[in-house]
């Protein structure tokens, strides 16, 4: 922890120009950081880097370990795996000199077309309150400051930068706030701020979410971070609350860029939607001094912003003179660890655990020796992710055909059957960065033969098995058009699935996406983006050698069932306005509300095992336990998921059933553990605008299963 009377006496050293260099950004002089303070040598203040997450580090010219997104990491349901994975990337920042990580996102997924969904973890507040503190003390482990984000309510790209999220006081405090309250109680170091308002305030301006709640009743003490380019104002942001302006210096060629591509002198350049002004900057440089000395801000305030980073920059060892950063990826305590081996196996465990089986009619596990034809336009290159701030270039990684080809006995074809899907980058959006910068961190110019459908057919008729894989292509700042798969490839898997009945189709998504063909298909994998495993994970799992644990984090279902759907003012808004109509009814709870069939709901997902339920009791006042057996002559990797249905009460309108607990339980052929599930207060509780957080007096039914639509066994807790 922070040594208050030293930091005290390291603030009172310094002075105002010292201390204005701890709350700006500026320019990195070894190029690497995303966000960089330039620390005051003088005082023994090192200079203090962040650099982009969450699916590895985005060190500019580095590589690194290149791990699963952020929503595969969450369908494992298990905090402990991402501890594990958080702890990895804790250590590969510190191996290339960084010092915060801006990871992880747990904003809730309330819009199914997001393009950020894969770098977020759930529809659900307790799943990803959960996973999210898994990350956090994984990453923090490493003595690397986690900056949870972007706070709050921020579930859309298309107009992020100017979008008001109009939303009611109970159902911020019930879906989108939790998760963040989660990252406090994790002792988060950092919390980033959103580009968008809420109730017509900009979150960098917000004094009542980030001065009142987050600070004040919360007891957050680390320090309150920009979205880079997303500080609107000085006086208002310092008052709100902000501590850290980011990245506080222009962006190379953004000015010029603006003034080149106006066409009119008369007419101001309007940057593209969801892109920030990247020549505002500097906010709080002079213009924090005239306020101060104006009075508009309180000279104590600037006191705090100073006390709270060098808070966190001592907690972590920053101002003890012992921190080095390692060389050419050398590994030591101090120095961190980079694309080692054992990160590399975690990046492989996180992406075959996160893979879900939506389907099967028994062609999985695949056998041994079948010949295998694998399809699809993009089976040469690995999907390592989205586009935008999380793009990782890794050292090594492992292509779909490479993965099957490695581990198949049988015979391996390929076709590619319809044109490459091509993926999509922020860095393709922005104004100032020329067509030939490599900034994607993908594979550039992959060599691709000439895709035929009947290629692609006849290969899968020649076959034992059609494997096809088939993908979307999402980025920040921008949105999907719609929840089909891009391009030609539903009529491709169509068309392989006429051919042989034996074909299994491997989705690479960072969301929910339509899948027309189901049932037309033998078996269906949800694979999300993979990272640099993508091959070998896909290879374990269709052949069996890991168990297909993962479960969905969002809700799967056509397009226009959606309740975001349908209605412009809840997407993408009218008038920079979307309004949260829905209140706390989004992913399954919408769905248990309407009573409606999702295509598959929240928590689903098919083991190659086989799991028997006995009942559920109450072994304490949040703890239910229930025995678990594996029916099944192999090994599997069971999600027992607790849900609480709560009484009825006159003129309250709540979810039929909210998740409380969960836990990811490893069984051995005809294993039997009885799994004891700590429920969260969260579930029994409901927000009172008038009276806060409210357990109403009745029954509770505490629902123990599979998925929010396969409940095995209940029990009655009267409260």
């Amino acid at each position: 922890m922070a040594d208050d009377d030293h930091i005290e006496a390291v603030l009172a050293r310094l002075s105002r120009p010292q201390k204005l260099a701890l709350v700006r950004g500026a320019t990195d002089p070894e190029g690497t950081a995303t966000g960089y303070l330039s620390g005051v040598e003088e005082a023994g203040i090192p200079p203090f880097r962040l650099v982009d997450g969450p699916l590895g580090i985005r060190a500019e010219g580095q590589r690194a370990t290149a791990f699963p997104a952020s929503i595969a990491t969450a369908a494992t349901f298990d905090p402990d795996l991402a501890r594990q994975q958080g702890a990895a990337m804790g250590r590969e920042a510190a191996a290339l000199g960084q010092d915060a990580l801006l990871a992880p996102g747990v904003n809730i997924i309330r819009v199914p077309h997001c393009g950020r969904n894969f770098e977020y973890l759930s529809e659900d507040p307790v799943h990803a309150g959960a996973v999210g503190a898994g990350l956090i003390d994984g990453i923090q482990s490493a003595d690397v400051v986690a900056t949870v984000k972007h706070f709050v309510a921020n579930n859309q790209e298309t107009h992020r930068t100017t979008v008001s999220t109009e939303v009611d006081e109970r159902t911020l405090r019930e879906l989108y706030l939790p998760p963040f309250r989660s990252a406090v109680d994790a002792g988060v170091g950092s919390v980033m701020t959103a580009y968008n308002r809420v109730n017509g305030t900009h979150m960098s301006d917000h004094g009542r979410l980030v001065g009142d709640v987050l600070k004040s009743e919360w007891g957050f003490n680390g320090y309150v971070v920009s979205d880079w380019y997303g500080l609107e104002s000085t006086v208002g942001a310092a008052n709100a609350g902000m501590d850290v302006e980011m990245p506080g210096v222009a962006a190379p060629g953004a000015a010029e860029a603006a003034n080149s591509d106006t066409a009119d002198d008369a007419e101001e350049f309007e940057w593209p939607d969801g892109i920030p002004d990247a020549t505002r900057a500097g906010l709080f440089g002079d213009p924090l001094v005239e306020a101060i000395d104006s009075g508009e801000v309180p000279a104590e305030r600037l006191d705090d912003m100073v006390r709270r980073v060098l808070g966190q920059m001592d907690r972590f060892g920053r101002l003890d003179g012992s921190r080095t950063a390692a060389e050419d990826g050398a590994s030591d305590d101090q120095a961190g660890e980079l694309d080692s081996q054992r990160h590399r196996d975690i990046a492989a465990d996180v992406a075959a655990r996160g893979t879900v089986l939506l389907d099967n009619d028994g062609v999985l596990p695949l056998a041994d020796g079948a010949d295998v034809a694998v399809i699809g336009p993009n089976i040469d290159e690995p999907k390592l992710g989205g586009g935008g701030s999380s793009e990782t270039t890794p050292v090594h990684s492992v292509t779909p055909v490479a993965g099957i080809e490695s581990r198949a006995e049988g015979a391996v074809t390929t076709a590619f059957g319809v044109p490459q899907i091509e993926s999509v980058s922020l860095f393709d959006l922005l104004p100032f960065v020329g067509e030939d910068d490599d900034t994607d961190g993908t594979a550039a110019d992959i060599a691709q033969q000439d895709p035929s459908l009947d290629d692609a057919v006849d290969a899968a008729a020649a076959a034992d098995v059609a494997v096809v894989f088939v993908r979307d292509a999402t980025t920040e700042a921008r949105d999907r058009d719609s929840l089909a798969l891009p391009g030609q490839q539903d009529d491709l898997v169509s068309a392989v699935a006429a051919t042989n009945e034996n074909t299994v189709v491997v989705v690479r998504s960072g969301g929910p996406v339509e899948l027309p063909w189901r049932e037309d298909v033998a078996a269906v994998l949800e694979q999300w983006y993979p990272g640099q495993a993508d091959g070998d994970a896909a290879a374990a799992v269709l052949y069996g050698d890991r168990d297909p644990s993962g479960r969905l984090p969002v809700t799967f279902a056509p397009e226009g069932e959606y309740p975001t759907a349908g209605a412009e003012r809840r997407y993408p808004g009218v008038d920079d306005e979307v309004h949260y109509d829905e209140d706390v009814f989004i992913g399954y709870r919408h769905f248990d509300d309407e009573d409606a069939d999702p295509t598959y709901p929240f928590g689903h997902g098919h083991s190659y095992a086989t799991f028997e339920y006995g009942d559920a009791e109450i072994t304490g006042e949040w703890t239910v336990a229930v025995p678990v057996k594996n029916a099944a002559d192999r090994p599997g990797r069971e999600v027992i998921q607790a849900y609480v249905r709560p009484p009825s009460v006159d003129g309250v309108d709540r979810p039929r059933r909210e998740l409380a607990g969960f836990e990811a339980v490893q069984l051995d052929a005809d294993e039997q553990k009885t799994v004891a599930l700590t429920l969260d207060d969260l579930a029994f509780s409901r927000y009172d605008p008038n009276s806060g957080w409210t357990v109403d007096t009745g029954t509770y039914t505490v629902e123990i299963g599979r998925s929010s639509r396969d409940i095995r066994t209940t029990v009655p807790v009267d409260r």
